[in-house]
């Protein structure tokens, strides 16, 4: 078994790098190549959860599961809130051919992800970026938006007034003393927050806008309000993960403000041409991003084969 600290996957890859393996696996998933239950949350003592994310995918094949502590003070100890180990097996043996840093390779796999959806969604000249959020998250999504489209200016907002000047230093970019403001001068937002109230309000949206909205992974937490919900064109990583986890559908739908048949496309079918993307620069887009084991599996697999061909990581016999 291969196993890669946070600083072996720094060493192996970038964003960047894995933001085609994130797409295949995207088209495989809405293909219905992979097995992907819903991820188990265990609530811990004050706001801390532990979380268990399995899956399988069949071509490749591999499985495994992500074992993940979500500890939302850590950062202020200089640590990630994410915390925990993504294991993968061998597909032919079943024996555990890898053991990797979660908080690395989560923060790397949700920001390729999201590239992967802008480049699908956003509109071809967009290039003034919202952060909403100046978190680890905020980091990994300016290095892959910028990826992804020619990104000339970048403003956050932060609920801490001195990280997110201290982030805009650290950058170079503007900061926002609102939400709206960051967000009126915008093409891509991208919202990375573990919000319990919603940030970013109907009244904000404007033509041609593409939304991320990536924190707020469970159904108690809510970065975008239920309004705005019947306003966009929404396209997910994976419908079942969407209909159970994300407040704002599951919100605007006991609200009536959607109906159960409001169009929904994964943006594994908007990659395999089977579900349209953005039909004009007008249109306003969604991508909810819930995090799936698919993913972490893709993402894993390049990194543990790119890591074995460049003899980084530790080997260790199992048996």
């Amino acid at each position: 078994m291969r196993l890669l600290s946070g600083r072996d996957i720094a060493a192996v890859a970038g964003i960047a790098d894995l933001i085609a393996p994130i797409a295949e696996v995207m088209q495989l998933v809405s293909a219905g190549g992979a097995t992907l239950p819903l991820r188990s949350i265990v609530k811990l003592a004050g706001a801390n959860m532990f979380g268990i994310m399995p899956g399988a995918t069949g071509q490749p094949a591999v499985h495994g599961a992500k074992l993940l502590s979500l500890y939302p003070d850590n950062p202020g100890r200089g640590r990630s809130s994410h915390a925990g180990l993504m294991l993968v097996f061998d597909a032919e043996t079943g024996l555990a051919a890898g053991c990797l840093d979660a908080a690395a390779l989560t923060a790397m796999r949700t920001a390729a992800a999201t590239a992967v959806a802008t480049r699908a969604l956003a509109r071809a000249d967009a290039t003034r970026l919202a952060l909403i959020g100046c978190g680890e998250q905020a980091h990994t999504h300016l290095t892959a938006m910028r990826a992804v489209r020619d990104v000339s200016r970048v403003c956050v907002w932060g609920r801490d007034a001195a990280k997110a000047a201290a982030f805009a230093r650290a950058h170079g970019i503007e900061v926002a003393p609102s939400v709206a403001e960051a967000v009126a001068g915008a093409d891509i937002v991208c919202t990375v927050t573990p919000a319990d109230t919603p940030l970013l309000r109907a009244e904000m949206l404007r033509p041609g806008l593409h939304v991320n909205a990536v924190g707020a992974s469970i159904p108690s937490l809510q970065e975008i309000a239920s309004e705005v919900m019947p306003l966009v064109r929404l396209f997910t990583d994976y419908r079942p993960s969407l209909e159970a986890q994300a407040a704002e559908v599951i919100d605007a739908r006991r609200r009536g403000l959607i109906g159960p048949d409001h169009p929904i496309a994964e943006i594994g079918a908007v990659l395999a041409g089977t579900a349209p993307g953005r039909r004009d620069a007008a249109e306003i887009t969604l991508y909810r991003s819930l995090g799936i084991a698919a993913q972490d599996l893709a993402a894993a697999s390049f990194l543990l084969a790119r890591a074995k061909q460049r003899g980084i990581g530790t080997v260790v016999d199992m048996t």
